[in-house]
């Protein structure tokens, strides 16, 4: 990657992009008849399936209800041909559990468990093309497939990824920039509450760049929100003209 460069003089990135310009996103919701709610997301050239079953009684030892909200079982994977890098992951990765509990912390944040007591709620991610931000569109995906298994929500949860290069913040990082290294940050936020669902970040930044890089990532999800939300919309209209209505 030598001599790559990153951020032009002009302030475009490697893909044509402006510091806080998202990738282009298209979804759609109801991929799979057989699940309670499903969606299909690609973020640039990240593409994110999600598929949701339940409420449904607790499989398994029955020891583990809540007895006052569901249970959230989230599972995230890796699409043996997602990366360029052709190797079989097992279920038990490293990575893959590291991920499956984020996306359980940040839903568990948003979905309003406590209406379904004694029962599980299962959110499965896989990811089959992995070009950066493979976090951001695992939420994202996953709050589509949520709201189309008809799940109550606080709010949507938006999720994107943010670097710090060149005393620039940059918005939803693609491959190229997350393999360049630098602090970096992913976010998921409840965009009108402003609620942090989850913040993580991969290296120490200075207080002074910190608050820039937030500003970023929370626009950022935002604008997120903003296509999520025309998604919906979309399907929703869709929908009753199907039915007749």
């Amino acid at each position: 990657m030598a001599g790559l460069e990153l951020l032009s003089e002009q302030g475009y990135r490697v893909d044509g992009r402006r510091a806080g310009e998202l990738r282009q996103i298209r979804a759609r919701l109801g991929v799979f008849a057989q699940a309670d709610g499903s969606a299909y997301l690609e973020q640039g050239n990240t593409k994110a399936l999600a598929v949701v079953y339940g409420p449904h009684e607790m499989r398994g030892s029955r020891g583990k209800a809540l007895p006052d909200q569901a249970l959230l079982n989230c599972q995230f994977s890796l699409a043996t041909f997602s990366t360029g890098e052709r190797k079989r992951r097992p279920h038990g990765d490293r990575q893959a559990g590291e991920m499956s509990l984020q996306l359980k912390q940040t839903f568990d944040a948003a979905i309003l468990t406590q209406l379904y007591p004694r029962s599980q709620i299962d959110i499965y991610v896989q990811i089959l093309q992995a070009d950066g931000g493979n976090y951001c569109a695992s939420v994202n995906a996953a709050t589509l497939a949520v709201i189309d298994a008809g799940i109550p929500m606080r709010d949507y949860v938006c999720a994107i990824s943010a670097g710090f290069l060149e005393d620039t913040p940059l918005a939803d990082l693609n491959y190229v920039e997350e393999a360049a290294g630098g602090p970096q940050m992913a976010l998921a936020l409840l965009p009108k509450s402003e609620q942090i669902a989850l913040l993580e970040m991969n290296a120490r930044l200075h207080e002074d760049h910190l608050q820039r890089i937030m500003e970023a990532a929370s626009k950022a999800c935002k604008d997120v929100y903003a296509v999520l939300d025309q998604v919906v919309r979309e399907h929703l209209r869709e929908v009753t003209a199907l039915l007749g209505k």
